[in-house]
This record gives structure tokens, sequence and C-alpha cells, in this order.
């Protein structure tokens, strides 16, 4: 066995050992590269040089602002007009409030970026409020936390950015374009799912739909949904990019929220800005240390190897696609999001390119991927999250979800196998 091929078997043996262990990720990933390091011999400034090269991209400035951003609206009271403005569109169906709770995490997705905010923060609200409708409370937490994953694809994500950084040449403003209809379809698919299982279990309906109650809540929600159209319009019409959007769209919404809103007093951003800094230090050591970990597997050339063995099982294209989304759906159940980026991007977005997939049209699919992830156990975040707000136990909430589930699958394998799902906004607007 040559030395590189045992190097290989220390990065990613330890590195799944620690996993499967339950260690955090940033430990499982820096150990495994600190441990190879040692084995080839090569100093361990190579660490700390890595890890600043991690995380010194001008691109990467776009991240702290969009988390902000995302946190000043998220605790300035946008939810309940959002959720006003959902209800006023899609209340009147039958199972109206999970229709209302499903467009509400649309909205809100705009505004967050996050589906832990989203259901943290719409949980708390329409959970509760579900129930006492007459919904069962494992169907309320399901519906909340699948819906959650709209707001990875509805721009702006800094999951996105990560990505396009990860990848290398791949433009942002393409991939906020290229979110919108896959999180427009999987929405639609969840309201479908939901409207079978609300005729079945007989829930109820909301009031009668009503066009200047959707008028005078869209004049509401205007300036919440205008930041996000500052972010989109800004950097697709090439005015400013994507970190300058951000910063001016922290701006916007810390007006916003402080003086027109006025959900937030200044007491109150003082602790937005610490919980941002909380996110942001998790969001950016994962960033450097699976920047260590990315050196070494360029360094070994795992990519190749992986790419030629997973190749080497078929040439059939359909069948390599399904291959790229499997290995993603399995490591959603053991990782968390940003690590599967920045790990997974190098090795399978030049298999995705050698059968056709569009650059663009893989970064929708690999966030949707890592969506599904997030409600997965054994460590899946938002399903956690999900069972604490809406006091439901994991197991009921897991079971809940199944039939949700197969409407995400559904939506993959199209935004998979139909391209212009994803790409008809950026080549519009191209």
């Amino acid at each position: 066995m040559s030395a590189e091929t045992i190097a290989i078997l220390i990065l990613l043996g330890s590195f799944f050992i620690m996993i499967f262990l339950r260690f955090p990720i940033v430990y499982a990933v820096a150990l495994s590269a600190v441990f190879t390091l040692l084995y080839q011999g090569l100093p361990l400034t190579t660490i700390a040089q890595q890890m600043v090269k991690g995380i010194s991209q001008f691109s990467l400035m776009a991240v702290p602002f969009f988390i902000t951003m995302g946190v000043l609206m998220g605790s300035g009271g946008i939810s309940e007009k959002l959720i006003a403005l959902a209800r006023a569109c899609v209340g009147w169906m039958r199972g109206g409030m999970a229709m209302v709770n499903i467009v509400a995490s649309y909205f809100f997705g705009g505004i967050s970026g996050s589906a832990s905010a989203d259901t943290a923060s719409l949980g708390s609200i329409l959970i509760p409020m579900m129930v006492e409708q007459g919904y069962d409370d494992d169907f309320s937490t399901a519906v909340t936390i699948t819906s959650s994953v709209e707001g990875l694809l509805v721009p702006p994500s800094h999951n996105m950015i990560i990505y396009a950084t990860v990848a290398g040449g791949v433009s942002v403003g393409g991939l906020f374009l290229a979110g919108y209809i896959p999180a427009a379809i999987l929405a639609v698919s969840l309201m479908v799912g939901s409207y079978i299982i609300s005729v079945k279990r007989n829930y109820p309906r909301g009031e009668k739909f009503s066009m200047m109650i959707l008028l005078k809540e869209l004049f509401l929600s205007f300036w919440a949904l205008a930041a996000v159209l500052i972010v989109v319009v800004g950097v697709v019409g090439g005015v400013f990019t994507a970190t300058e959007s951000a910063a001016i769209a922290v701006i916007y919404s810390l007006f916003v929220s402080v003086y027109i809103y006025k959900g937030l007093d200044w007491k109150g951003v003082w602790k937005s800005l610490e919980s941002c800094v909380n996110t942001l230090s998790i969001v950016l050591i994962l960033i450097s240390t699976s920047s260590i970990f990315g050196f070494l597997l360029t360094r070994l050339s795992v990519p190749r190897l992986a790419s030629n063995a997973i190749i080497g099982l078929t040439d059939n294209p359909i069948i390599l696609a399904l291959l790229i989304n499997i290995i993603l759906l399995v490591l959603g159940c053991i990782m968390d999001m940003a690590p599967i980026i920045l790990i997974a991007t190098p090795i399978l977005l030049p298999i995705a390119t050698s059968i056709g997939i569009n650059p663009i049209q893989f970064g929708i699919m690999i966030v949707l991927n890592c969506g599904i992830g997030l409600l997965t156990p054994p460590v899946g975040a938002v399903l956690f999250i999900g069972s604490a707000v809406g006091n439901v136990p994991m197991e009921r909430v897991v079971k809940a979800t199944l039939p949700f589930y197969v409407c995400m699958i559904i939506t993959l394998l199209l935004i998979t196998f139909i391209p212009s799902i994803s790409l008809w906004l950026p080549s519009l607007f191209r």
C-alpha cells in the first residue's frame, strides 16, 4: 500500500470515525487534517496558513452581512407581518394554516436565509396557532421544519455564497436567481402533500379570500420584502457586488426594524449583534478548518480518484446523477450543511459537470440535498429545533415528516433532471 493511499485512509477514516463518535464537526475536520499532516511529515504551520487562506477571500465578506441582516429582520417584528401576508394569500384553502406556514417560510427565507432561524421564528408562532385550531402537533411541526428548507434556496442565502467561493467562477447573482423557481416548486409540492393530509384528516379551512386584505397585508410587508429586492436586483443588475449589497441590506434592515416596524430598540440591536457574532464564529471556523481538509484532499488527488471511481461504476448520466444525490443525502445524515458544501463540492462538482450538469444547477442540488439532511437524524439540526419548539418527541416528528420527505425528493429529482428549472431565470437576466 502506497504512502499516499495510507494518508487518504488516515484523513477520511479518522474523519468518519470521529463523526460517528459524535465529535463536533470542527474537531473532526481539524484533527483528521492534523493526523494526516503529521503522517506526511508536513510542518504544522500549514494549518495556520490554510486556515487564514480559507477565510481571506473577498466574496466571503458578504456572509457576515447577510447573517446580520437576517437576525435583525427576524428580531424586528417581521415574522408576524409575513404570516399575515401568507394567510391573506392561501389561508382560505383546506388546511389553510399549513399552507400559510409553507408560504410564510418562502417569504421569510428571503430575509433570514436560514432554515434554523425560520423554524425557531415562525415555528414558535405558527405551531401553537395550528394546534389551537385543531391540527395535530406532530403534523404542525413537520410542516414547519420541511417548509423551512425553502429559506435555503430563496436568496440571499449565505450558503450559496460559500458554494460559489468553493466552486470558483460561479456567479453569485446567477445562484440567487436560480433559487427562486426550485423554492417555489418545493413550496407547491409541500402544499400538495399538506392538502392531501388535510383532506384525509378533515383539517379546517381558513377565512374566505379577500383581495382588499391581501393588498393591505402586501403594503404592510413591503418594507420587509424590499430588502430582498435591494440585494437581488442590485447584484443581478450589476449595481454593486454581493458584499456591497449585503452591507447596504444590513443598514436598511436596521432602519426598518428600529424606525418603521419598531420591533427592536437599540438594546435589542446589541443583543441581535451578539447572536450574529455567535453564528458567524461557527460559520467561519468551519470554513477555515475545512480549508485545511480541502487542501489535503487536493494534495492527495482525492477528487480525481473519487471521480474516476464513481464514473468507473457506470457511464450512464442518469445513474451518475442519482449517485451524486444519494452521496449528498447520506452525508446530510451525518454532517452539517456548510462542511458538506466545503468538502463535497471539489469532489462531486467535476463529476456533475462531466455529465452535463451546470455548476449553478449543481449548486441548487447540493443546497436542497443539504436542506433535506437538516431534517434527518442523527445530526438533523432543524429536526431537533422543530422538536423543541413544538414540544413534540423527535420520533413522532420524524414519522409525521415521512410524507413530506417524498415531496422533497420529488422536487430534488425535478431539479436534477430538468435543468431549466434552475437555469431559466439566470439565462433570462444574463
